[in-house]
């Protein structure tokens, strides 16, 4: 390529994104979801109680007689510990390293592991400081699919998600199709609708490359009544599945792992509602809030959004205001 064609090339291309950027994606899908098997992702911020509402949730899915594979994509590797009674089941990443050096082959049944016809797994995460947490879930994806992870024959499958999606690993199952709706959880405080908020504006900004990801509503988790969440959920335009309250009976059965989401337990009807809103939802295309309106949902006094900011000067940050500066120029003496 010759020197003027290296100096046109640039003009060319950012024109060429500019007749692309201003394209409309197609309309966001809204009917019945044709994959036999609905991959369904799950986001919220850590500790927001993902893993409590994906266990009880896929326990119930499978009391009704679906078959539900659920994977635990956080690289606390927490999502099964409930379903599996506190204890922590081998993660893949971990897995398939020690298969690696000895010489041998991950088997399903190495990672894979089942309660009451729920079968899950851990993907895992690198070691402290040691690598990325993103790279471990592409990774983890990578030997499923070796695995013959599109060929299985579930009904639903649940990736348990976090939200950090700023992140490309986390971001996943939207940026490449994986799944075809996501859920979030969130709760009423600034920090998980935040995060609520990140992944609604990840599915819009794939959705404008094209992606055919949409979200299929919210859990409100440890609901106490002051609606900031529901709030949120009505002006980013997706429904709620389902609200389960702050409850001191919750709390203690799932600090204790046992699960709640039986037919003959009293929470049983909150979440076979849950497994039919989750079963029938459609991929909705979501309005994100900005940052103003996210804390427009919360008063003042707590988010201190009242504060008028207050501009630092020169005297601020020096003790003195005189602003000349010496040129940092550098002069050679002539030879």
């Amino acid at each position: 390529m010759n020197a003027p064609e290296l100096k046109s090339h640039p003009v060319h291309f950012q024109e060429r994104l500019r007749q692309e950027a201003s394209i409309d994606p197609d309309p966001v899908h809204t009917g019945e979801v044709k994959k036999e098997t609905q991959i369904i992702a799950i986001y919220g911020k850590g500790g927001i109680g993902k893993s409590f509402t994906l266990a009880n949730l896929s326990y119930m899915m499978a009391q009704q007689g679906k078959k539900v594979l659920l994977i635990g994509c956080d690289p606390k590797s927490d999502t099964t510990s409930l379903l599996f009674g506190g204890r922590a089941c081998p993660t893949i990443i971990e897995t398939s390293s020690k298969k690696k050096l000895a010489g041998e082959a991950v088997q399903i049944g190495d990672v894979c592991f089942k309660r009451d016809g729920v079968y899950a797994m851990e993907l895992g995460g690198p070691e402290v400081g040691r690598g990325c947490g993103g790279r471990g879930i592409i990774h983890g994806f990578e030997t499923l699919e070796k695995l013959g992870f599109h060929e299985w024959g579930f009904d639903y499958v649940l990736l348990d998600f976090l939200g950090d999606v700023v992140c490309g690993g986390f971001g996943l199952p939207i940026a490449r199709d994986m799944c075809q709706k996501v859920i979030v959880v969130g709760s009423n405080d600034l920090q998980s609708l935040y995060v609520a908020n990140n992944v609604c504006s990840a599915v819009e900004y794939f959705r404008k490359l094209g992606g055919n990801v949409g979200v299929a509503g919210m859990v409100i988790n440890r609901d106490d009544g002051t609606g900031e969440a529901s709030a949120f959920a009505q002006a980013a335009g997706i429904p709620v599945l389902a609200t389960i309250p702050a409850n001191d009976d919750i709390r203690r059965k799932s600090a204790s792992y046992e699960i709640i989401g039986r037919p003959d337990s009293p929470w049983g009807p909150m979440f076979a509602e849950l497994a039919s809103n989750v079963a029938t939802s459609v991929p909705n295309k979501p309005s994100p809030l900005s940052q103003d309106a996210l804390l427009g949902l919360f008063s003042a006094s707590s988010t201190g959004r009242d504060y008028v900011l207050e501009p630092a000067t020169q005297f601020d940050m020096c003790g003195r205001t005189d602003t000349s500066r010496p040129s940092l120029e550098v002069i050679y003496d002539e030879a």
